[in-house]
C-alpha cells in the first residue's frame, strides 16, 4: 500500500488549467482573480466583505491589528489550536492567556471562559480568539453574548472549517466564518485545507472598518483610494498612512482558489462520508470519537480519535505506511509561551486530550480502498 497521509491537496486538471489560464493573463499579482475569489468566498458564506491575503497566519495578524490590538492589551484563546492563533496578538505586542477546551466538543469552554471573564477586573481582557476545532464549530451563540456582556471583540478562527455550519437556539441555520456572530472570522487555504491556493488566508467582516483597515495592513498601509488621501498630487500619487505589510496574495493563488472552490461541498460531502464510515467502523473498540451534536455540521479538516494507547497506536500506523498526525501540542506547552508565564496544568482537558489524540487520514481523494486499510490495521492493533 502507498503511503497514506493524514491529509493532502487534491488538484485535478481544471485546477492546473486554471492556473496556467492566469500565468498567460496579463496580472500574476493584484490583478482580477483576487476580486473575483473574494466575491465568490463572500457570497457563498453570506458575509459583506472579504479580503483574501496570502495565509492564514497573515489573515489572523491583520485581525488582529483591524481590531487595534496593542501592546498592554491581551486575548483569551484556546490551548488546542495551531500556534498562529496566539501568535498573531503577539505580533500586536498583546499578551495571550489560554482558557481550557469543553471535553466534547473540544473548542473553547464557553462555561470556562465565562469563568475566567468573571474572575477578572473589566477591562483585563480585549478580544476572545475560538476556534472551529477540526471542523466543528464553537459555540458562537453564547460566545457573542459573553463577548458583548464584557465588551471584548470576538474573532473566530474558522480556518479549519470552510463549509462547516451550525444552528443556533432559533433552529437558524449559519455557515462557518459567516460573521453572524464573530465580528472577524479567517480562513486558510493551505493545501491540506478544503480549499488551497497553495498558501493562503481571507479576513471576513460585516463591518466596513475592519475592512478597511485589513486593506490598508494587507498593502505596506498604503492607499490610492481619493477619499482617504490626505493629500492628491495626482492620479498616480498614493500614501503610506500606517506601518502594513507585504500579505497580498496572487492572482495565480486565487486562479487555482476559485477552481478549488467549485468542488467544495462535494469534498465537504465525501468528507462526511469518510467520518460515518470511520464511526460506524470504530464501535466496540476502546476508542473516543468525537460526539456531533444534532445542531453542528462539521466540515471534517480532522478526523481526531483518543485512545490511551496513542503513543503505541501512532508507531504501529507509522510501520504500515499510515501517517496519522497530533493536533495539537497544545500552544500553553510551546517553550515560548511557557517563558511568558503559561502554564500547561491549568487547562488540564487539554493536556488529557494531547496525550490521547491521533488524527487519521481524511481528505476527500481518501479511496475506500485506503480506508478500510486504515480502519483493519486499527482493528489488528487493538485486537492483537
Amino acid at each position: 500500500m502507498k503511503p497514506i497521509p493524514y491529509g493532502t491537496q487534491s488538484i485535478n486538471e481544471d485546477d492546473v488549467a486554471a492556473v496556467v489560464e492566469a500565468l498567460h493573463a496579463d496580472f500574476l499579482t493584484q490583478g482580477p482573480r483576487v476580486a473575483e475569489f473574494e466575491k465568490l468566498v463572500a457570497a457563498y458564506l453570506g458575509v459583506k466583505h472579504a479580503i483574501a491575503v496570502n495565509s492564514g497566519t497573515a489573515a489572523l495578524h491583520l485581525a488582529c491589528m483591524a481590531i487595534g490590538l496593542k501592546p498592554g492589551q491581551k486575548i483569551i484563546t484556546t490551548p488546542i489550536t495551531f500556534v498562529a492563533s496566539a501568535n498573531a496578538a503577539r505580533y500586536c505586542g498583546a499578551e495571550v492567556d489560554f482558557v481550557d477546551i469543553d471535553r466534547n466538543t473540544r473548542c473553547l469552554s464557553a462555561d470556562l471562559l465565562e469563568q475566567r471573564l468573571s474572575s477578572v477586573p473589566a477591562g483585563t481582557y480585549s478580544a476572545i480568539v475560538a476556534v472551529d476545532f477540526g471542523g466543528y464549530a464553537a459555540d458562537w451563540e453564547r460566545l457573542r453574548e459573553i463577548a458583548d456582556r464584557h465588551k471584548l471583540y470576538l474573532i473566530e478562527d474558522a480556518c479549519h472549517a470552510l463549509g462547516g455550519g451550525f444552528r443556533d437556539s432559533t433552529g437558524r441555520h449559519h455557515q462557518c466564518a459567516s460573521c453572524s456572530f464573530a465580528d472577524i472570522a479567517v480562513l486558510s487555504f493551505h493545501p491540506v485545507k478544503h480549499v488551497t491556493t497553495g498558501e493562503g488566508g481571507m479576513i471576513l467582516t460585516n463591518d466596513d472598518s475592519i475592512r478597511d483597515s485589513a486593506l490598508l495592513f494587507r498593502t505596506h498601509g498604503i492607499t490610492k483610494d481619493a477619499h482617504l488621501l490626505r493629500e492628491n498630487h495626482g492620479a498616480w500619487y498614493y500614501e503610506m498612512q500606517d506601518l502594513g505589510y507585504n500579505y497580498r496574495i496572487t492572482d495565480i493563488q486565487c486562479a487555482l482558489g476559485i477552481s478549488q472552490f467549485g468542488r467544495l461541498d462535494q469534498g465537504n460531502k465525501r468528507r462526511n462520508e469518510i467520518a460515518t464510515r470511520y464511526d460506524e467502523a470504530f464501535r466496540g473498540l476502546p476508542i473516543v470519537v468525537q460526539e456531533v451534536s444534532a445542531n453542528r455540521d462539521p466540515a471534517y479538516h480532522l478526523y481526531v480519535i483518543e485512545t490511551e494507547r496513542r503513543d503505541e497506536l501512532y508507531s504501529f500506523l507509522k510501520s504500515h505506511a499510515i501517517h496519522a498526525q497530533v493536533h495539537y501540542v497544545p500552544v500553553n506547552m510551546m517553550p515560548y509561551y511557557k517563558d511568558r508565564g503559561s502554564h500547561p496544568e491549568s487547562t488540564p482537558q487539554a493536556l488529557g486530550y494531547y496525550q490521547r489524540c491521533l488524527s487519521l487520514p481524511m481528505f476527500p481523494a481518501l479511496t475506500e480502498e485506503q480506508q478500510d486499510y486504515v480502519i483493519g490495521k486499527i482493528k489488528e492493533f487493538f485486537t492483537k
